[in-house]
């Protein structure tokens, strides 16, 4: 080669040997000069890689067929987002129902028997009563006194059990019921014939606050029996 003539292989490679390829090494042909050659020099529409005949030495791509679509990238799936749990809504404590205690006074027959059997004080004298109206009492205040009521002796139970027919077992201040935000407790005061709870034989110690709750029944005097309910108010 001379004068700057580069020779070109039937594969169209630049061979600066004069009758082989120095690229594939077949038999040269044509000659062309190097203005020539870098006006044929192209991009490989496949590679991008720099090709001086129709095939490109890299990938081999056809330069003479149509230019390859290029499909367009597809977006990247979106990465799952983990639900956040849900904040359960505090529960809303309903506010306590008011309650009104009612107090159910009746002739107890029953009771009677057990103080006739034990012989209890003024047992002779105390007789069970031929007629006797169920009376319901709503009690009010914290202290409510158990006995009968004396003008002279100023004294005004709550639950005035000398109302005729009246029970002569029952003391003027017989026992005391005190009512607070925690329930209901009784009190014996002291009584002549005592009290007691719930069919029970044992009577309650005397000036002794015992519990309450709904239902409990009261003894006391020769048959009156006092049962205790809580009832919306």
């Amino acid at each position: 080669m001379a004068g700057g003539v580069m020779d070109i292989c039937p594969d169209g490679h630049l061979s600066l040997a004069p009758f082989f390829c120095d690229v594939c090494g077949k038999p040269v042909g044509a000659q062309t000069s190097v203005s020539d050659v870098k006006e044929s020099t192209a991009l490989c529409p496949s590679c991008g890689a720099a090709r001086t005949g129709r095939f490109c030495e890299v990938c081999g791509r056809d330069s003479a067929l149509a230019r390859p679509l290029r499909r367009p990238a597809e977006p990247a799936p979106a990465e799952p987002v983990a639900a956040e749990p849900a904040t359960p809504e505090p529960a809303v404590a309903e506010p306590p129902r008011p309650v009104a205690w009612v107090a159910t006074i009746v002739a107890d027959r029953e009771f009677y028997d057990r103080v006739i059997a034990r012989k209890g004080p003024d047992a002779e004298q105390v007789g069970f009563p031929t007629y006797y109206p169920e009376r319901r009492i709503v009690l009010h205040g914290s202290e409510i006194l158990i006995g009968k009521r004396s003008v002279s002796q100023g004294i005004a139970p709550g639950i005035d059990l000398g109302i005729a027919p009246a029970d002569i077992g029952v003391s003027r201040a017989h026992a005391m019921i005190h009512v607070d935000d925690r329930g209901l407790t009784i009190t014996d005061l002291g009584s002549t014939n005592g009290t007691s709870l719930n069919g029970s034989e044992d009577l309650l110690p005397p000036k002794v606050a015992v519990s309450l709750r709904s239902g409990d029944r009261i003894h006391l005097g020769g048959w009156t029996t006092i049962t205790l309910s809580a009832e919306p108010a």
